[in-house]
């Protein structure tokens, strides 16, 4: 590897597990290449021959990541003495694609629903038999009738399923079901973080909760307090709360033996350091220990649902440069857009509905001694269809689209696994990116590239 590829693979902090970009480097041409043991894939070489748009997902990330989170639980357990079972649950919401949910499940993996669609596609794995029957379904968010049908239909098969209260209606249909259930806690105790709500529409007060009395069959409380805490401490304050209103429910509700944590363990998007997971569990582990034998009570089980934490690294989103254009304008902090062969208000809607931030880098940097500054815009007629960088740019190698020589130039967006393909949208008709899965060495094509007349049938063509 020559000196300038070093120099690109630090800029863009690739081989580092605390960035989730040790599966990533530059070969000795100067391209991309994913690392699976001693598989190797070549990015522009995938871009050239499947074309642009492209998503690319690895699921062997997936499979290493929630091992090593299960197997850390196990080994911190022992440390600290910890007597309570922890149960990993993916919230299906994150990214619903077949070939994610059976990659999460294959490992050990349970899961949670939010809707009556993402229930049946559970059934429907059920009844293909493509996973383990012992199971545990976790059904959150709004209960309609046939939500509530189909849980209770799942339930008389002998399902592991638990309905998780969150409103007056369900509290009417399901503090007296015979069937396992949890209920959710609104948390008044905040932290910072773009999904966490002044005021929460889910769950019910450590007030109202108290006032319930006896459930025939309450086995978890619940209570999430938003995705991406970046403060440890955000994360960890919380759960004392929670275990106050726990244990006194305890008193009325002996069955209750579980605290479910929700989400909230961040991804370092933008390659900024933050706590690692080890330190997270550990003080977790240590502080319902403490709180339990402070009531001499059983250490409660524990359960997780750090979707974003999984899946969001198994996936990369690649682009061609299919035009330069010059910044004429005297404020502006930098001299030349950079347009892309996808959209980000389609392919990454997060960019332009909470301004989400993302690390990006040249598939191919043959170029790399040369960076700009640039922006980006998408392949949409829309001005908000563009992305400005982490702080202010995008450092890229410098690239003039319309020199008609040299090869084309692929960027690469990392981090793209969690919520992007669910959030995704045809704005302009545009089509999706092409998605391939890496894995064992071989490229398998998981969805083709819409056509027009694909796109059209959604708008009734």
């Amino acid at each position: 590897m020559t000196k300038r590829s070093i120099a690109s693979k630090r800029l863009w902090k690739l081989g580092v597990n605390d960035f989730n970009t040790q599966y990533f480097d530059f070969n000795k041409e100067g391209d991309l290449i994913i690392k699976e043991g001693h598989n190797i894939y070549n990015v522009k070489y995938l871009a050239e021959k499947f074309g642009t748009s492209l998503e690319i997902l690895m699921p062997f990330v997936i499979e290493e990541r929630l091992e090593d989170l299960i197997d850390l639980v196990g080994v911190l357990s022992k440390k600290v003495g910890y007597k309570g079972k922890f149960f990993y649950h993916y919230p299906m919401k994150v990214n619903q694609s077949k070939e994610i949910v059976m990659s999460i499940v294959g490992e050990g993996a349970h899961l949670e629903t939010s809707s009556y669609n993402e229930l049946w596609l559970v059934k429907k794995m059920l009844e293909q038999e493509t996973f383990n029957p012992n199971i545990r379904i976790l059904c959150s968010g709004p209960k309609t009738d046939k939500y509530i049908n189909l849980i209770d239909d799942l339930q008389h098969r002998g399902v592991k399923i638990f309905p998780l209260i969150e409103g007056p209606n369900e509290l009417r249909f399901l503090q007296y079901s015979k069937y396992d259930v949890g209920i959710r806690l609104d948390m008044p105790v905040k932290a910072d973080s773009h999904w966490n709500k002044t005021i929460d529409r889910f769950g019910f007060s450590a007030k109202e909760i108290l006032k319930m009395g006896t459930f025939k069959n309450l086995k978890i409380l619940h209570y999430h307090i938003g995705s991406q805490i970046e403060k440890l401490t955000d994360i960890v304050v919380p759960i004392k709360y929670a275990l106050d209103v726990y244990f006194k429910m305890k008193e009325k509700n002996p069955s209750l033996d579980t605290l479910d944590i929700g989400g909230g363990m961040p991804i370092p998007y933008t390659r900024v350091k933050g706590y690692p997971v080890k330190k997270l569990l550990e003080k977790i582990l240590e502080l319902v220990k403490k709180e339990s034998e402070k009531r001499g009570l059983p250490h409660p089980n524990i359960i997780c649902e750090w979707g974003r934490y999984i899946v969001a690294p198994a996936q990369i989103s690649v682009f061609k440069i299919i035009d330069t254009k010059s910044i004429s304008h005297k404020n502006s902090p930098v001299k030349k857009w950079y347009v892309i062969d996808g959209s980000f208000m389609n392919d990454l809607l997060d960019t332009w509905a909470i301004k989400q931030k993302w690390s990006i880098s040249p598939a191919n940097n043959k170029r790399d001694g040369d960076l700009t500054d640039v922006w980006l815009a998408g392949s949409s007629c829309d001005s908000d269809d563009i992305y400005m960088g982490t702080h202010g740019a995008v450092v890229l190698p410098d690239y003039n689209s319309n020199n008609g020589d040299g090869e084309p130039m692929y960027i690469v967006v990392y981090d793209t696994g969690a919520y992007q393909n669910s959030l995704a949208a045809n704005h302009c008709m545009l089509s999706s990116p092409l998605k391939i899965i890496a894995e064992n060495g071989h490229i398998v094509v998981a969805r083709k590239r819409e056509s027009p007349e694909d796109v059209g049938k959604d708008f009734g063509w």
